[in-house]
């Protein structure tokens, strides 16, 4: 009865370790946000941490994946069983302090693939924790898989195969998009509500930098932030549960006016996508001015979206000789948009049409 137990927890155990790894893997830079949150003072105060967030995450990942295979295939037993657990103590206490705290309202675990709320997480955690204290005093029962080196060798092309795709998303777009803004997406419609449903009540709360101490600021502070202010994080407070819909924090907006509207009803938009100008790749932005006159030749309309200030913005056009407007939206929307720093969005009459790394940019079909 014991071996079959611990056979059953191995093969569980190992199986949600791979899918869990793979699928942030699939969008390591997603996963890296949820770190920064983590990372942030209002958190966990390991500010330090935060410029190493897209390391960490891409090692975390990766390491998930390759311990799900070595746990099944019976490979190191005592180190991969040793190393499940303590990475299961750590993110158990990690997520029992979101619940309890109200610090993190997503842990991430599953990428935008599966949300979970905060005690979900935690209890998902537990439930984890004790088949793996199963694996932990019943290891004499776990033997190899296959004989020779066949287990060393499916291991080792576990870790490539993981580099490699950790690689290709990084320097691309997630290989499946789980996120609100995919690919045949009409924004319009995800945002709007259903005749008969409650709306819930959310309040933004937006954290920003100012002379060194973390403040925070509604929604209608934004427009008078004081000077050198740089955004943290934004966190939202439910003040009544209700109907969410799918996009409930897509804006448009520049000098205090609202244009959503009326850019989601343009027949051809094109819109570069960078929510933080300062952090934007150089030799991404090096490519945006040409794509915007070939694109108005096309017949479309060329914004800029980004959260980042009027100083920053104006230094950035007069840098690269940009003769696009930038409309303002909220940092993480735009980090939920697409993550490549700048990125490229095609939207015909608010339908997500096409979406692309700016390494990808001789992919748009215009």
């Amino acid at each position: 009865m014991k071996n079959i137990i611990t056979q059953f927890s191995r093969i569980f155990v190992g199986i949600l370790f791979i899918i869990s790894g793979l699928i942030k893997l699939n969008d390591p830079i997603g996963f890296a946000f949820k770190l920064e949150e983590y990372f942030s003072d209002p958190v966990l105060n390991l500010p330090f941490l935060e410029p190493l967030a897209l390391a960490i995450a891409v090692f975390m990942v990766i390491l998930e994946v390759v311990l799900g295979v070595m746990l099944l295939v019976g490979f190191k037993r005592k180190l991969t069983i040793w190393s499940l657990l303590l990475m299961i103590i750590f993110f158990t206490f990690l997520t029992f302090y979101s619940a309890y705290f109200n610090k993190v309202t997503d842990c991430g675990c599953f990428g935008d693939a599966l949300k979970l709320t905060p005690w979900e997480s935690f209890t998902k955690d537990v439930v984890l924790l004790f088949f793996i204290l199963i694996l932990f005093f019943n290891q004499k029962f776990i033997h190899p898989l296959f004989k020779g080196k066949i287990n060393a060798t499916i291991v080792i092309a576990a870790l490539v195969l993981c580099s490699f795709m950790g690689y290709w998303v990084l320097n691309h777009l997630p290989l499946k998009d789980f996120r609100a803004y995919k690919v045949g997406t009409n924004i319009e419609e995800d945002m709007s509500f259903p005749a008969d449903a409650e709306p819930a009540v959310i309040e933004m709360v937006f954290i920003y930098n100012v002379n060194g101490v973390n403040k925070e600021f509604s929604a209608n502070d934004l427009t008078a932030l004081p000077e050198g202010a740089t955004f943290v994080d934004r966190k939202d407070n439910i003040i009544s549960a209700g109907y969410l819909p799918p996009i409930h924090d897509f804006t448009m907006e520049k000098d205090d006016v609202d244009h959503t509207a009326e850019f989601l009803a343009e027949p051809k938009l094109m819109l570069f996508i960078t929510y933080d100008l300062e952090l934007a790749n150089d030799a991404g932005l090096k490519h945006l001015e040409a794509l915007k006159q070939k694109a108005v030749q096309k017949g479309y309309k060329v914004i800029g979206m980004t959260a980042s200030n009027q100083d920053v913005i104006a230094k950035v056009m007069a840098k690269y000789n940009f003769t696009f407007d930038y409309y303002f939206a909220d940092a993480i929307t735009l980090k939920t948009i697409e993550r490549a720093n700048p990125s490229i969005v095609i939207l015909e009459k608010g339908v997500v049409k096409q979406k692309v790394h700016y390494n990808d940019i001789d992919q748009l079909e215009l």
